[in-house]
């Protein structure tokens, strides 16, 4: 039997965004406020499989890694948080599998709701 292990780590981060498409598709119009810039407590998991059970691959490093990734990249000294723009849940979480080469990623607003990818 061959076995699998992921390291995982998780994360929170205050962040912004917007879905511009908001209250335009037909069915969206009660959640049109999305379309403005809002708060989320984003909540990150990211899993990436190492090949050996002695830290192939250390989590707190990894954990600062992805934190320093999304300062650099969406960090707005301005606003004082992270701004995402138009990114979706399921845009960031893609984003994190790719550029972490993880095989599974979850993006959660406030914990409630969001997206998986894997692969």
């Amino acid at each position: 039997m061959e076995i699998k292990t992921n390291i995982v780590v998780n994360l929170q981060i205050e962040g912004l965004h917007r879905w511009p498409m908001a209250g335009q598709i037909p069915g969206t119009e009660e959640v049109e406020f999305l379309n403005a810039l809002h708060r989320h407590m984003w909540h990150i998991t990211l899993k990436k499989q190492v090949t050996h059970s002695d830290r192939d691959v250390e989590f707190i490093i990894f954990k600062r890694d992805v934190q320093e990734y999304l300062n650099k990249k969406y960090y707005d000294s301005n606003l004082r948080t992270h701004n995402f723009g138009s990114k979706s849940c399921e845009m960031i979480s893609h984003e994190l599998l790719s550029e972490f080469d993880c095989n599974y990623v979850s993006v959660f607003e406030d914990g409630e709701n969001g997206a998986e990818s894997m692969i």
